[in-house]
């Protein structure tokens, strides 16, 4: 008997040891979150948004350990053209020439480290695929719980997107894309 309530007792501490070292998986919010991306060009620049299909963050005890979000790279939108110009400004992103959407439907970014730096911003490290291609990317994220903010630069010729690059490109001239990319995150739990 005495055993008995000893072995109860020890397995009730391991259970509850457990527990506490147990991360949860936070669900985002597809429908409240926001990812929008600015593009720049010699003459300009282009911006719009592209949806969240899924994601989570990784957490412990309100700390982030990691995460994994799956963008859909098919409702990638323009937002400062209107009508036929930004039909063809789309059509061409979702194109071979840029990220090829037909056969890469999806972006994937998956945290491999976070570290707290100060108050509720975090170092992230992670691994970034776009067109099956998967390169490191760092960039730090503001997180407090119920959100999460992060702004990330992409150079897209690490990606095999290289339309209009004057890094693979001579004479393009005015017509040149940057190869850097921004993307501006808002999660929402």
């Amino acid at each position: 008997m005495k055993k008995n309530i000893i072995k109860g007792a020890l397995a009730s501490v391991v259970v509850i040891a457990s527990l506490a070292f147990t991360s949860m998986a936070k669900k985002i919010d597809v429908k409240e979150s926001k990812i929008t991306w600015k593009g720049e060009k010699v003459t300009g620049s282009h911006e719009g948004t592209i949806d969240l299909k899924s994601g989570y963050l990784d957490v412990e005890d309100e700390k982030i350990l990691g995460g994994e979000f799956v963008i859909d790279m098919t409702s990638l939108q323009s937002t400062d053209l209107e009508g036929e110009s930004k039909g063809k400004l789309e059509g061409h992103l979702k194109s071979d020439d840029f990220f090829g959407v037909a056969n890469h439907p999806e972006a994937k970014l998956i945290i491999t480290t976070a570290s707290k730096k100060s108050g509720n911003t975090y170092g992230i490290v992670g691994d970034l695929t776009i067109k099956g291609i998967t390169n490191p990317v760092t960039f730090d994220m503001v997180y407090n719980g119920k959100s999460a903010n992060a702004n990330l630069i992409i150079d897209r010729t690490k990606y095999n997107v290289r339309y209009g690059s004057g890094s693979f490109f001579d004479n393009l001239g005015d017509k040149t894309i940057y190869d850097e990319f921004k993307i501006a995150v808002d999660l929402k739990f």
